[in-house]
C-alpha cells in the first residue's frame, strides 16, 4: 500500500501541488499583504476598491473569508491525512481547489460589477468544496472524532453565508451577525485545535531538552473550559452588548487563561518556534477581556479593541505559528526558528500590539499605519523564506 510519504516523493508534477499547504499557505501569507496594501490604500483615499461591500466590510471579509480560509484549508488538508491514514490530496483536485478559492477572492474585489447573488455563489463555493473533499476524507478514514474540527469549518461557512446576505441588504461590518460568527468559529478552532497541538508541542520540545515541569495533556478540565468558551460565544451571537455576554466573556478568558498557564510555556522561550503558539494564545482569553470591557465600559474600550485582539493578535500569530512550523516540518527540515522565522514573529506581534493600542487610542494615527506596515513585512518575509520550501522538493533525511 502507498503511504502519504511514498505518494509525496512520487510526485512529479509541480511541487506546489504535492502537499495542500503548500499553495495555501504561500497564497494566504501574499493575499494578506496585498489586501492590506489595498486597505491602506483606499484609507488614505489614494484609490477605492471596486467591491460592492465597503472597505471596512471587504476588509472584514477578506480577513476572514480570504486570509483564515486559505490558512485553514492548508491546515486541514495537511491534518486530514495524517488523522485518516489515508493519502493526500494533491494535484488537480489540489489545484481547483487553489482556484476555487482564488476566484472567491477576484469575485468579491469586483464585486460592484458583478450581481451580489453569483459573486456569493463563487465565494461561498470554496468552502462547500473544501468541506466536501476533507469530510469524504474523513468519513472513509472512519476518524468520527475529528468531524467536530469539519462542523467548526461549517460554522465559517455559515457566516459567509450570513455576511453576504446582510451586504445584499445594505448591511455594516459594525453589526454584522455572518462576522460574528465567523470570528466565533475561528476563535472555536483555536481552543480546540490549539489547545491540543500547543501542550503537544510545548511536551515534544521540552522532553528533549531537561527534566521539569511539562505542559498538562487535555483533560477534563479542558472540556470544561472549552464548553464555557462555546457557550460565551453563543451568547455574543445572540445577544453581543448584553451585562449576561460580558460575564460569560470574562468567565472564559479567565478559564482559557488557567488553561494556557496549565502548558509550561515560560520553559519554551529558548525555541521561538514553540514560544510563539503560547504568546498566540494569549491572545484569546485577552480578546475574551476586552469584549467584555467593551459591554461594561463602551466609552473607555471600543468593541474593535476585543475584535483586533482576537483578529490581529490571536487569529494571525496563531495562523503565522502553525504556518511556519507546520512548513519545516514538511518540508523535512529542523524544528527551529532562525532569526528570519523569529523577525516575522517579532513584526506580527508588533502589529498585533499596534493595532490594539489604535482602537483604544483612536487620535494615535501612527500606531495604525505601524501595525499595517509590521503586517504586511511579516507576510512578506514569510513568503519570501518559504516559497522555496514550497516550490522544491521535500527534503529527505
Amino acid at each position: 500500500m502507498t503511504t502519504s510519504a511514498q505518494r509525496i516523493r512520487a510526485w512529479t508534477g509541480p511541487q506546489i501541488l504535492g502537499y495542500g499547504f503548500r499553495p495555501f499557505f504561500l497564497g494566504a501569507a501574499l493575499f494578506a499583504a496585498l489586501a492590506m496594501l489595498a486597505w491602506i490604500g483606499a484609507l488614505s483615499g489614494l484609490w477605492s476598491i471596486p467591491s460592492a461591500f465597503g472597505a471596512v466590510e471587504w476588509h472584514a471579509h477578506e480577513f476572514l473569508w480570504g486570509y483564515l480560509s486559505a490558512v485553514v484549508a492548508g491546515f486541514m488538508l495537511t491534518a486530514v491525512p495524517n488523522w485518516t491514514g489515508r493519502l493526500p490530496i494533491t494535484g488537480l483536485p489540489l489545484a481547483v481547489l487553489w482556484c476555487s478559492w482564488a476566484a472567491g477572492r477576484i469575485a468579491v474585489f469586483l464585486s460592484a460589477h458583478l450581481p451580489p447573488l453569483p459573486t456569493a455563489a463563487i465565494d461561498l463555493g470554496f468552502l462547500v468544496l473544501l468541506i466536501f473533499m476533507l469530510g469524504r476524507e474523513i468519513v472513509a478514514g472512519r476518524n468520527w472524532r475529528n468531524l467536530k474540527v469539519l462542523l467548526m469549518v461549517g460554522l465559517l461557512l455559515a457566516g459567509n453565508a450570513v455576511y453576504h446576505a446582510e451586504m445584499m441588504s445594505g448591511g455594516s461590518a459594525h453589526d454584522s451577525l455572518g462576522l460574528r460568527i465567523g470570528l466565533a468559529s475561528a476563535v472555536l478552532l483555536i481552543a480546540v485545535i490549539g489547545g491540543r497541538i500547543i501542550p503537544s508541542f510545548t511536551r515534544n520540545w521540552l522532553v528533549r531538552r531537561a527534566p521539569g515541569v511539562l505542559p498538562m495533556p487535555f483533560d477534563g478540565d479542558d472540556k470544561v473550559i472549552i464548553a464555557v468558551t462555546a457557550l460565551a460565544l453563543l451568547l455574543w451571537l445572540v445577544m453581543p452588548l448584553s451585562i449576561a455576554t460580558a460575564l460569560a466573556m470574562l468567565a472564559a478568558g479567565i478559564g482559557n487563561l488557567w488553561r494556557l498557564s496549565r502548558w509550561a510555556g515560560w520553559r519554551s522561550l529558548a525555541e521561538p518556534l514553540v514560544a510563539i503558539l503560547h504568546l498566540a494564545y494569549l491572545f484569546l482569553p485577552l480578546g475574551f477581556f476586552a469584549v467584555a470591557a467593551s459591554v461594561l465600559f463602551p466609552e473607555a474600550v471600543p468593541q474593535s479593541a476585543g475584535l483586533h485582539t482576537w483578529t490581529v493578535g490571536a487569529i494571525v500569530l496563531m495562523t503565522l505559528a502553525v504556518m511556519t512550523r507546520a512548513s519545516l516540518g514538511h518540508s523535512g527540515l529542523p524544528l527551529h526558528a532562525d532569526w528570519r522565522i523569529t523577525g516575522i514573529y517579532v513584526l506580527a506581534a508588533t502589529a498585533a500590539l499596534a493595532r490594539v493600542g489604535a482602537g483604544l487610542l483612536p487620535q494615535a494615527d501612527w500606531l495604525l499605519h505601524l501595525a499595517a506596515t509590521c503586517w504586511v513585512l511579516a507576510f512578506l518575509l514569510f513568503a519570501v523564506v518559504y516559497a522555496p520550501l514550497f516550490v522544491r522538493r521535500r527534503a529527505r533525511p
